[in-house]
């Protein structure tokens, strides 16, 4: 069963795919500004799915900031 998603393992997710250490994940940047390309963001939007979190590429892709993603994310918990 996937980990359940926290604030923690949300910028861990991020960095992973950055190449960045989770403290280094700037939450008021933007996702493509910061070198997330479609195929990267259906890939986190597909795990972070599993781990309970009912959003899509485009809620995603509609969004500004890695902060506006987490609070869209922690509302849509299961």
């Amino acid at each position: 069963m996937p980990e359940t998603l926290t604030l923690d393992s949300f910028r861990s997710d991020l960095a992973e795919l950055l190449h960045q250490r989770p403290d280094e994940v700037d939450l008021e940047e933007n996702p493509l500004d910061a070198g997330l390309d479609s195929l990267r963001i259906t890939t986190l939007a597909e795990r972070w799915r599993a781990a309970g979190a009912r959003v899509s590429f485009v809620e995603l892709a509609e969004r500004t900031s890695f902060a506006q993603w987490w609070q869209l994310l922690s509302e849509r918990l299961t």
